[in-house]
């Protein structure tokens, strides 16, 4: 499900608007590429390094969720300006991901 949102600012009528991507959007190759400005074989190797996991066997039929953009987005970021190489934004990738898991352990210890 994809909610669309907006966001106003009266005092200089600033007007915002997007999407809120879930897990349940799906996305082409294409709408990745599109929404990350890289080229397809980019992606690609983001896919062969692990990064991201698409549903489909091969890239025509592949379909990516919200979680897989935020990712890739991340790991382009890394590359593009820090000059992190495809293994490096992979670990990085992964330490986010275990810092992440930690933090919720952790909310979830100090609800108890």
């Amino acid at each position: 499900m994809t909610t669309n949102f907006t966001l106003s600012n009266s005092a200089s009528f600033q007007h915002a608007s997007g999407f809120v991507l879930e897990d349940q959007t799906e996305l082409t190759l294409a709408d990745i590429c599109r929404a990350c400005a890289e080229q397809a074989d980019i992606i690609i190797e983001l896919v062969h390094e692990g990064v991201l996991a698409p549903m489909g066997e091969a890239p025509e039929y592949w379909r990516f969720t919200g979680l897989h953009l935020h990712r890739a987005k991340v790991a382009v970021r890394l590359q593009r300006d820090l000059g992190v190489n495809l293994a490096g934004a992979a670990l990085a990738l992964q330490l986010l991901d275990e810092v992440d898991g930690l933090r919720a352990q952790l909310r979830r210890l100090s609800a108890d």
